[in-house]
């Protein structure tokens, strides 16, 4: 649910209000600030992962940067395996590869993530497939 809070276009996004668009896998995401509401310049969102679950190794067409809300992460950024914890945040320049798994087997992990661009796209590095963030949300 978004509550436009001027003229303006200002809003209020409540993630607790919005239904998740389920990705497959274990992962759930929460579109927040995008160009359905009125973005031009960045999205952002909070993806939840299940337990012991991630996103294929991937990059984007834009800056990226995620911050660790809540769970047990492990990120691997240009091969470069780091724990992750809670309030951690990364700044992921385009065309890196990278992911964020899920370590916990009991907990669910939830990361709030940004991209630099609302054309924002994913490559999976195993596939080469290319899809908008967008896309991923119905958005499109």
């Amino acid at each position: 649910m978004m509550t436009v809070l001027s003229k303006t276009g200002a809003a209020l996004l409540r993630p607790s209000d919005i239904p998740p668009k389920d990705r497959g896998g274990g992962v759930r995401t929460f579109p927040l600030v995008r160009r359905a509401i009125g973005a031009t310049s960045f999205i952002n969102g909070i993806t939840e992962f299940d337990p012991g679950c991630a996103v294929p190794l991937h990059y984007h067409n834009c800056e990226e940067s995620v911050m660790l809300l809540e769970g047990d992460a492990v990120a691997t950024i240009d091969g470069v395996e780091r724990v992750v914890l809670p309030s951690d945040t990364t700044f992921i320049p385009a065309g890196v590869p990278h992911f964020f798994r899920n370590v916990s087997t009991t907990r669910k992990m939830r990361i709030f993530w940004v991209y630099g661009s609302i054309d924002a796209d994913r490559t999976i590095v195993a596939t080469g497939e290319t899809r908008r963030i967008d896309e991923e949300h119905g958005e499109r």
